[in-house]
């Protein structure tokens, strides 16, 4: 079934993953809707819970759309989390005050490893629901991006119960177990493709996959496990709806060291954290795909001078885009929840400002 949504007024984001030339350089934050804006601590506290906002439709959409209200960002990214898709798969999702999420059935062992299956996308509804409502409510202002977790970022949260420093568990898997890894993988994989699809479905205009701890693998072990699973995920992904392009995106954090194995799996962009230097992934990626990135987001805490600086040596690396290249101003990672909303209204302006004076 399609859904008639309103024309798009700024494709300048899409425009950009897509190497078609832009008029200035678009942006959106990671994390853009979230702790940083006391509008969005309001509305979290009438949710009464994280889960309770997130599984919400209508609260997700109030927090999505409350950073585009305050900053002229190019997109909007739709409000939820990366473990929607585990909690489908019955593991358990809740969140500890102070200690993150954690999964009450965690995988621990063969029989664990071996009953899991898929989600029922119809347990997700809570999630296609805000995406239609949140693109009906945008009324074309700007795209709306969906994403997910990659599946080697949800496997570490699956087998290690929650966040870790050191990823014992899913490395010890991984390593004495690789057949065991491989099977949660495949099935993750599974399960991202036909999520990001019913977000496409539902109106997403593009999709990301965050492979937060892709970074966190050796070389080699990266490719065989988190690089290879993503593959598999572009291949099932729907690169189109009603005739309409729907880019992708994907960002490992730490994975500047294998950015052209990256560029290679499909995606139109890749992200970068502020590890990596713009104008030498440019030259290293060539024409293959668009870059994301990639100012430290502990910049927003410097004088607006400072910001204002730094957004200027991001846009003036990457360089003039041409025909062929295309370049998306983002966070190196996720905005800080202690990010003055002052200094991201300075480095919208300053982004929307330098870049069109690098065009020239």
């Amino acid at each position: 079934m399609s859904i008639s949504f309103a024309p798009l007024k700024n494709d300048t984001f899409l425009r950009a993953l897509l190497r078609q030339p832009t008029e200035y350089t678009p942006l959106w934050l990671m994390r853009q809707a979230g702790r940083y804006l006391p509008e969005y601590r309001a509305t979290r506290a009438r949710a009464g819970s994280f889960l309770g906002l997130a599984k919400n439709p209508d609260y997700a959409t109030e927090v999505t759309l409350q950073p585009l209200d305050r900053f002229p960002l190019d997109a909007a990214i739709l409000f939820s989390d990366i473990l929607t898709v585990p909690d489908a798969m019955g593991l358990g999702l809740y969140f500890a005050d102070g200690e993150g999420p954690k999964f009450e059935r965690p995988l621990r062992d063969e029989k664990a490893v071996l009953a899991l299956r898929e989600p029922d996308l119809a347990s997700l509804q809570y999630v296609f629901d805000a995406v239609t409502q949140i693109r009906a409510e945008l009324n074309g202002r700007v795209p709306l991006i969906g994403f997910s977790g990659s599946p080697w970022t949800l496997a570490c949260y699956m087998v290690e119960g929650g966040g870790s420093d050191d990823f014992r568990s899913v490395k010890t898997m991984l390593y004495n177990r690789p057949d065991l890894m491989q099977h949660i993988l495949r099935t993750n994989a599974a399960s991202v493709a036909a999520y990001l699809n019913a977000q496409i479905d539902a109106g997403a205009q593009a999709v990301m996959i965050f492979d937060t701890w892709g970074g966190a693998l050796a070389d080699g072990a990266y490719q065989q496990f988190s690089l290879a699973s993503m593959r598999e995920v572009m291949r099932q992904l729907k690169r189109e709806k009603d005739g309409v392009r729907i880019p992708s995106i994907v960002f490992t954090k730490g994975g500047g060291l294998w950015l052209e194995e990256i560029a290679g799996i499909g995606a139109d962009a890749v992200g970068l954290d502020w590890t990596v230097n713009l104008a030498s992934a440019r030259q290293r990626v060539g024409d293959r795909v668009a870059l994301q990135g990639n100012l430290d987001p502990v910049v927003l805490f410097a004088d607006p001078g400072q910001i204002q600086a730094e957004v200027a040596k991001v846009l003036e690396s990457f360089g003039k885009p041409q025909a062929g290249s295309g370049h998306v101003f983002n966070l190196g990672h996720g905005i800080s929840q202690f990010t003055p909303p002052d200094s991201v209204a300075v480095m919208v302006e300053a982004v929307h400002r330098i870049s069109r004076g690098l065009r020239g």
